[in-house]
């Protein structure tokens, strides 16, 4: 570990799905290992939102659809001509619909697919010739325990997580000797604006209260608790950190020990 009090000072960052949740947390912290940070999100005023309340100069939004190649190729181009090459990135951004696989329907299927590993495929492929030209580059991924296991009524959702993980490992082998890693975090359910909608739908549909509903979302966390958007920007964090140049291809649960 570097003695430098703000070891990623003069590094770039971008990450994708930043206006909100876990997105704007591991803007911050990478913001606090002095790292500059682009946080895109869909929607320009959003975004843009959320990094004047990190205040500092070194945090600046732009807009894309994370399924849009060329919306994502433009705004990485942005991100660059403003802070430099992007240093490392941060496939954060995703999205979460559930159904039971025969009344999963095509519209459902391809968006969760579209949103959570294309838009992963994208960012990737727009920055790591770059990354491939300076010899340096960090990638995290952030997948899902749901990338690791299987769930009921997410299988669409599921298996975009699945190929995130896939997507990392491929790519882990491919750069392995270029100074590159690529790893993924995978977070349980975390306290997020999705995680309560889901809570939402649950009571909904179950007439089960908000307790009732919570439970049986952390029913399979061992610690019985939601995890929190700062654990898993510690995570992500580390992982862009000197220290762990050596650590690459890896699938990182952050989920109170139910994915072992």
């Amino acid at each position: 570990m570097s003695t430098n009090t703000q070891p990623l000072s003069g590094k770039h960052a971008l990450v994708t799905g930043a206006s909100r949740g876990i997105g704007v947390a591991i803007a911050q912290r990478l913001l606090d290992e002095g790292a500059r940070v682009t946080l895109l999100g869909r929607q320009l005023e959003t975004v843009v939102e959320a990094a004047i309340k990190l205040s500092t100069q070194d945090a600046h939004g732009v807009a894309a659809d994370v399924s849009n190649s060329e919306q994502m190729r433009s705004a990485i181009e942005d991100a660059a001509n403003r802070f430099g090459p992007i240093d490392i990135l941060v496939n954060n951004a995703g999205q979460a619909s559930s159904a039971p696989v025969h009344k999963t329907d095509d519209a459902l299927w391809h968006t969760m697919l579209a949103v959570n590993l294309t838009g992963t495929y994208y960012g990737i492929r727009h920055v790591l010739a770059s990354m491939l030209e300076r010899n340096f580059g960090r990638i995290v991924n952030v997948a899902s325990t749901a990338g690791l296991k299987g769930y009921p009524y997410v299988a669409a959702y599921s298996a975009a997580k699945h190929g995130v993980i896939g997507l990392t490992r491929s790519l882990a082998l491919e750069v392995a000797g270029k100074n590159i890693t690529v790893n993924a975090v995978c977070p349980g359910y975390t306290d997020t604006n999705m995680v309560r909608e889901t809570i939402a739908n649950i009571q909904a549909k179950t007439q089960r209260s908000e307790a009732e509903a919570l439970a049986v979302l952390v029913a399979n966390n061992p610690q019985r608790r939601l995890i929190r958007s700062e654990e898993v920007a510690n995570a992500v964090a580390w992982l862009c950190l000197p220290g762990t140049e050596s650590i690459t291809g890896q699938s990182i649960a952050v989920a109170g020990g139910e994915v072992m």
